[in-house]
């Protein structure tokens, strides 16, 4: 029993880096710009597609495909999206945007059936079965890879966050847009830049997320709703609270097996995000303020 639990909790661990890379670009978009992006499914959707031909077809070594090449692809397309569809509504009701999002949402799904159809694709790489033991506890190396990608994604976000001009901008308009603005920030720049990393980072977790799963054109759906509770978990205000968000889903649902199907993993995450929004709104941050507010009094 001991040794199912230490394999249920190293498998939580490694599919948590996923999660993370997942919901960072989720987080860093409605920190920002405080939209709601429904169009992060399709971008990691397209992101496992793109994957695919670098890998399958132009026989690319999977990872320098999936975070070389993958994320200047998709920042493009971020800027893109940012351009034509999210500045025009930008002023309007919160409403438009996240209708006009899920259309394009839904355009990203009906583009990859033209083009790939609707088979179940997956990505074969040689480390999809290397294997190598941690005790008696049997690590896959694709799944080690993914997981190191997320970690080193957090720090290099980190990092940019707080050493360079760029992101101590972005973290100025995420708090204040308008006291930005007054300070000399061309806060329509910063919008569409968080809005290309934001889209950057779901391509390449799509591109990650394909190296372990299989996908079709509906692959993104149920990620971008783990993607929302992680976010609501962890808070918006920092990614190492989206990490911890993203450990515990993972958590949730890999021990969840003992108890219900396997098959219901989304499930529990739609609980996990109702009783986040109902319990603490503000996420795992604002719990820890609070107890911290009450040793204090």
């Amino acid at each position: 029993m001991t040794l199912n639990l230490a394999i249920l909790f190293v498998s939580a661990v490694l599919v948590a880096g996923v999660y993370a890379t997942m919901s960072y670009g989720l987080a860093l978009i409605f920190g920002v710009m405080k939209v709601i992006n429904l169009s992060h499914a399709g971008a990691i959707m397209l992101g496992a597609y793109v994957a695919y031909v670098l890998i399958v077809g132009l026989k690319m070594n999977p990872f320098i495909a999936a975070v070389v090449v993958v994320p200047p692809l998709f920042f493009l397309l971020g800027i893109l999206l940012e351009r034509v569809f999210v500045r025009p509504v930008r002023k309007a009701p919160p409403i438009a945007s996240l209708l006009l999002l899920f259309g394009v949402w839904l355009m990203m799904q009906n583009i990859a059936y033209i083009i790939w159809t609707g088979e179940v694709r997956t990505i074969t790489t040689p480390y999809t079965m290397m294997r190598f033991n941690l005790g008696a506890v049997p690590i896959n190396v694709n799944r080690l890879a993914v997981f190191l990608v997320g970690v080193f994604t957090l720090l290099a976000l980190h990092q940019f966050m707080t050493r360079t001009y760029l992101g101590k901008a972005i973290r100025a308009t995420a708090q204040d847009s308008a006291a930005a603005k007054l300070a000399g920030i061309n806060t329509d720049q910063i919008d569409m830049v968080a809005f290309g990393l934001g889209t950057a980072l779901a391509g390449m977790a799509g591109a990650l997320t394909a190296l372990i799963y299989a996908f079709d054109p509906n692959f993104g759906g149920s990620y971008m709703l783990k993607s929302f509770c992680i976010v609501v978990l962890g808070g918006v205000e920092s990614f190492l609270g989206v990490a911890l968000g993203s450990l515990i889903l993972a958590l949730a649902e890999t021990l969840s097996v003992l108890w219900i199907r396997a098959g219901l993993q989304d499930f529990v995450s739609f609980v996990i995000l109702v009783l986040a929004l109902l319990v603490m709104p503000g996420g795992l941050p604002e719990l820890f303020q609070r107890r911290f507010a009450v040793r204090q009094r």
